[in-house]
C-alpha cells in the first residue's frame, strides 16, 4: 500500500496565521509580511524543498526560522580575529566611544544646515572645518564621501577636459579594484604619464607641462606598495616649485592620511597632511577613516582659493557626506587635540601601539576562561599561544610587521569547516588560516571580545570533541 503524501496535510495560510505563535510574529513585523514568509515556507513544502512537520510545533519552528532568517541585518559586528588592522572587508577602522555616541546623537533632528545663531539656512560644508584646519594648517577644508571622491572632486574641478600629469610610478591600484588611471577618466580629465616606474625627475614634469594642455599636477603617495633599489623620487617641493612657476595646481593624493607622527606607534614614516600642506600643496586629499579612525569620508583640505573652487563645483553635491558621518569624523578629529588622548581613545590607534606581551597575557587568559568550561580544550582544539605579526591593513605600510600574540588552533584537513564554525558563532569571529592552522590575532580583537572568543572556542571544542 503507497503511504499518503504528507504533502496533503499542509494547511493553508489562513490557518497557520491564526496559531497562537504565528499572532505573536506579527506586532514586530506587520500581518502582510508574516503571511508572505508563512507562505513561502509552505511553498517549499509543497515543491519538496522542506520536509512536512508532522506536528504544529514542527511548523511554528519552520516559520520562526524563516522569519529569524528573513529579518536578520545583512550587516553584522563580527570579531575581527584576523590581525590586520584596518581589514577592508571587515570595514576599515572601528570607532572611538565619542564618534559613536555623536553619530546617535545626529540621527534625529540637527544642525547640519542650519545656523543657530541667525536663524538661517547654513552649510553643512561648515562641520570638521575648524579641527581640519587645526590639525593640518591648511586654509579651508571640504568634507566628501571618500578619498577617491576628494581626489575625484579636486581632478574634475582644476582640469576637466585637460591633462593631468602623473608620475608612471604612482599609477596606484586603490581598494576594491579602482585605479588612478580610472579615476582621472572618470573625472574627465586627461592622464599624462611622466617618468618611468622607478625613476621621475622634475625635468619629467617640466616637459609634459611645457607640451601644453596640463592644467594640474598629481602626486600620489604609494602606500600600498613600495619601489626599491635604482629609483628616484621627485619631492612634493619640488613639484610646488614647478606648479607656482607654470601657474599649475599641485594636488597631493595621501590616502590614509596619518594625522600625527607615525614613529609615535612604532611605524616607518609615512607623510602627514600638515607635511603637505608645508610643504605649498594647493590641495591634499586623505580618508577620514583608515589611519584617521573615523567614520568612512574624505577630506580635501589646501588654500582657500582652491578650496572655494572645489567646494562650489557641481561634484561636490555629489559627494557630500551626511549629517551622521559628519558628527563622527568631527567626534574623531577633536580627539587629536591631543594626540596622546587619541592614541588611547581611538582603536585603531591603540591596537597599533598595543605591545606584544599585553596581548600574550590575553590569550592565556582567553584559554584559561575556555578550559574552565570544558575539559581538554587545548587537547580537543590543539591550542597554543603563539607569536605572530599583525598587518595595519588597509592600503598602509605594506611593508610594516607589528609583532603579536594569537591563539593558534592544529584544525589540519579541518581548517576549513572549523573557520566556518567561529564564522557561524554570534557573534561571528572570523580568523585566519596558514598551513593547517587558525589563528585568532588578539591584536584586532577589543578587549571586551575576549569573552566572545572564549565562548566560540568553547562552543567550536564542543563539536569537534
Amino acid at each position: 500500500m503507497v503511504a499518503p503524501d504528507p504533502r496533503r496535510s499542509i494547511p493553508g495560510v489562513d490557518r497557520l496565521l491564526e496559531r497562537p505563535w504565528c499572532r505573536d510574529l506579527i506586532p514586530a513585523h506587520g500581518r502582510n509580511w508574516i503571511t508572505g514568509r508563512v507562505r513561502a515556507v509552505l511553498d517549499e513544502m509543497r515543491s519538496g524543498q522542506r520536509p512536512v512537520p508532522d506536528s504544529d510545533d514542527g511548523f511554528a519552528a519552520l516559520v520562526r526560522a524563516e522569519v529569524a532568517r528573513a529579518s536578520a541585518p545583512s550587516l553584522k559586528r563580527v570579531v575581527n580575529a584576523t590581525g590586520v588592522v584596518l581589514h577592508t572587508n571587515l570595514g576599515r577602522a572601528p570607532l572611538a566611544a565619542e564618534a559613536r555616541r555623536a553619530m546617535t546623537a545626529a540621527a534625529g533632528y540637527g544642525n547640519v544646515e542650519f545656523d543657530l545663531d541667525t536663524g538661517e539656512r547654513g552649510s553643512r560644508y561648515d562641520h570638521c572645518v575648524e579641527l581640519v584646519r587645526e590639525i593640518t594648517g591648511a586654509d579651508d577644508a571640504v568634507v566628501v564621501n571618500n578619498n577617491a571622491g576628494a581626489v575625484a572632486l579636486a581632478l574634475t574641478t582644476f582640469a576637466a577636459g585637460r591633462g593631468v600629469a602623473v608620475s608612471h610610478g604612482e599609477l596606484v591600484e586603490i581598494g576594491g579594484g579602482f585605479r588612478i588611471p580610472e579615476v582621472v577618466e572618470a573625472a574627465g580629465a586627461r592622464l599624462v604619464t611622466v617618468g618611468t616606474t622607478n625613476r621621475t625627475r622634475p625635468a619629467d614634469y617640466a616637459r609634459a607641462i611645457e607640451r601644453g594642455d596640463v592644467a594640474a599636477i598629481l602626486k600620489v603617495h604609494r602606500s600600498n606598495f613600495s619601489i626599491s633599489g635604482f629609483t628616484e623620487e621627485t619631492e612634493l617641493a619640488e613639484l610646488v616649485e614647478l606648479g607656482v612657476a607654470h601657474g599649475v595646481p599641485v594636488i597631493h593624493d595621501l590616502g590614509s592620511g596619518l594625522l600625527m607622527d607615525s614613529a609615535a606607534l612604532g611605524l616607518p614614516y609615512e607623510p602627514t597632511p600638515a607635511e603637505s600642506i608645508a610643504a605649498g600643496a594647493d590641495l591634499v586629499a586623505f580618508s577620514g577613516d583608515k589611519l584617521v579612525g573615523g567614520p568612512q569620508a574624505g577630506v580635501l583640505a589646501g588654500t582657500g582659493k582652491c578650496v572655494a573652487r572645489a567646494r562650489g563645483h557641481p561634484l561636490c553635491r555629489a559627494l557630500r557626506s551626511d549629517k551622521v558621518t559628519l558628527a563622527g569624523l568631527e567626534a574623531t578629529l577633536s580627539l587629536y587635540r591631543d594626540p596622546e588622548r587619541a592614541r588611547e581613545r581611538i582603536p585603531a590607534l591603540r591596537m597599533i601601539g598595543t605591545p606584544r606581551g599585553r596581548l600574550e597575557r590575553r590569550a592565556e587568559a582567553v584559554l584559561a576562561a575556555v578550559g574552565s568550561r570544558g575539559a581538554g580544550l587545548r587537547r580537543a582544539l590543539r591550542a597554543e599561544v603563539v607569536a605572530t605579526d599583525s598587518l595595519v591593513g588597509g592600503g598602509t605600510f605594506p611593508d610594516a610587521r607589528i609583532p603579536s600574540a594569537a591563539i593558534s588552533l592544529g584544525a589540519g584537513d579541518e581548517a576549513g569547516e572549523w573557520l566556518a564554525r567561529l564564522r557561524a558563532h554570534k557573534p561571528p569571529v572570523v580568523a585566519r588560516r596558514r598551513r593547517g592552522r587558525l589563528f585568532l590575532d588578539l591584536r584586532t580583537i577589543a578587549p571586551e571580545e575576549d569573552s566572545v572568543v572564549a565562548a566560540a572556542l568553547a562552543a567550536l571544542a564542543a563539536s569537534v570533541s
